[in-house]
């Protein structure tokens, strides 16, 4: 499985980004999947997560309400919606597929990582 994300930039604060992923093999649509991000000079996070069917969703409390996760298992692509970005948004964003057929917030619940894309927010 490889996971190829696109849709980081640089933006200012306030602005809106979409990010994509787009995953090689359809069998991931029975996996859950997420967002992570990496800011510099920290550790990874986890930023949103879908369960397989799209009916379930989470977010880190940080990005509720600014940040949408949704799924199209069809095309086999995952997408996060970000509005009202803000410079501590800034960082490396990457998108993971599970073990599981849920998401989980856990590092090491994901099998396969995409590349990341940078996302800077300016003041």
């Amino acid at each position: 499985v490889q996971l190829q994300a696109s849709g980081g930039g640089l933006v200012q604060a306030g602005e809106s980004l979409r990010l994509s992923c787009e995953v090689s093999r359809r069998t991931a649509s029975n996996n859950g999947m997420a967002w992570f991000r990496q800011p510099p000079r920290k550790e990874r996070e986890f930023v949103a997560g879908i369960n397989w069917r799209g009916g379930g969703t989470g977010y880190a409390d940080s990005v509720k309400g600014r940040f949408t996760i949704s799924r199209d298992n069809a095309k086999s692509t995952m997408t996060l919606q970000m509005t009202n970005l803000k410079p501590e948004d800034t960082a490396l964003y990457y998108c993971a597929v599970a073990r599981k057929s849920f998401y989980s917030e856990r590092l090491a619940e994901y099998a396969y990582w995409g590349q990341g894309t940078q996302v800077t927010v300016s003041s």
